[in-house]
């Protein structure tokens, strides 16, 4: 079987490394909010050119937090409009409505899956007041028009950059473009934690402090309390197994991208649309997704010849029970994507001999 992501192979590369940081936090005593997490976020916001970067508990904590922030501090208000892209992770959405802010869904740019420009400003009200590009599958929105919109209408700026560790554009990395960004490390990610993790990213001090507090009960201080906060820390063990393996980022990504330009040139078959990118785009590849109006049919023949495939995802976050009151928006492009989407093996453990024969057998599929 061809694993869609073998993450036992992935992280027996750095076995000793990773059990090596285990028992020094182990034999530290300190399991929270120690030497290293401030070691991890240190690491980690010099390789995204960030002055700040913000354990949390996990990916959606990190946006959640970002956008409690930005309310805590006047910039935002219950019921402002925020523009998402429609095909995204329900993560994006939960973020704004668990603040209490509306989700404004747009149709996204249907080579790249990120955000729409046009469609970006036709949404534009005077309830708009941030938008959250989602950088999907690893590449990078269009982030120096996205923020010139926002200068233009005076918004707020705020990443997912759930799935685009280290993707950039003319060498500025994903996290230091908007006005804060959320990071995941779950494990199947990029860069994985051995757990749920995630980090805030920004350049603005004040909201630094501000996620910093509520991140750790509301407060600065033990029992002063300046916020009525929660309970997202990322833990010493976690940032500790993030340390040895953001050593490796670069190299796993490089791998991403060999085996992403061998599916786009040598996959040939006609009822399949390979993914779209330009030479000068920094794509991370933590999917590789291909579109077919026979996805499921040609899910089901994949596994047949032992490769794994994954849909990245079946239902849009508009069309779920979670979100009754959307239900019935009509968005056709979002639509047909979900419907349409697989995506393809990309580990980066992965034997040129697996990449070979996923791609024979997609381009032997239908003959």
């Amino acid at each position: 079987m061809i694993n869609f992501l073998n993450l036992k192979a992935i992280n027996n590369q750095y076995e000793q490394e990773l059990k090596d940081a285990c028992s020094r936090v182990i034999d530290s005593g300190w399991y929270i909010m120690g030497q290293e997490l401030e070691l991890f976020e240190s690491e980690f916001s010099n390789y995204c050119g960030t002055k700040h970067a913000i354990g949390v508990a996990n990916g959606l904590d990190a946006l959640i937090l970002v956008i409690r922030a930005w309310k805590e501090l006047g910039r935002l208000k219950d019921g402002d409009e925020v523009i998402v892209p429609a095909n995204t992770y329900i993560a994006s959405i939960l973020a704004i409505t668990e603040n209490k802010l509306v989700p404004v869904f747009v149709e996204p740019n249907p080579e790249t899956y990120n955000l729409c420009l046009k469609n970006v400003r036709s949404s534009i009200t005077n309830k708009t007041k941030a938008i959250l590009p989602v950088h999907l599958y690893g590449l990078i929105s269009p982030m120096p028009e996205l923020m010139a919109i926002a200068k233009e209408f005076n918004l707020l700026v705020l990443e997912d950059c759930a799935q685009a560790h280290g993707a950039s554009i003319d060498g500025k990395k994903a996290g230091n473009w908007g006005d804060a960004a959320g990071f995941s490390f779950y494990p199947g990610k990029n860069l994985g934690a051995l757990g749920d993790a995630g980090a805030v990213t920004t350049n603005d001090d004040e909201l630094a402090k501000t996620v910093r507090a509520i991140r750790n009960y509301g407060s600065h201080k033990k029992y002063e309390n300046l916020y009525a906060g929660i309970n997202s820390r990322l833990d010493e063990i976690q940032a500790a197994m993030l340390r040895v393996k953001l050593g490796y980022l670069d190299q796993e990504t490089e791998r991403r991208q060999e085996i992403a330009n061998r599916y786009r040139n040598e996959i040939t078959n006609s009822l399949i649309q390979l993914p779209q990118w330009k030479k000068d785009e920094h794509h991370v590849f933590h999917l590789f997704v291909i579109q077919t109006k026979s996805r499921d049919k040609l899910q089901h023949y994949l596994m047949e010849n032992n490769i794994q495939t994954v849909i990245h995802y079946p239902i849009p976050p508009h069309k779920q029970p979670a979100y009754a009151q959307w239900n019935s928006l009509s968005l056709p492009l979002t639509e047909e994507i979900h419907q349409q989407v697989l995506s393809l093996p990309i580990d980066p453990t992965m034997t040129n001999s697996d990449i070979s024969n996923v791609i024979n057998a997609i381009n032997e599929y239908g003959k």
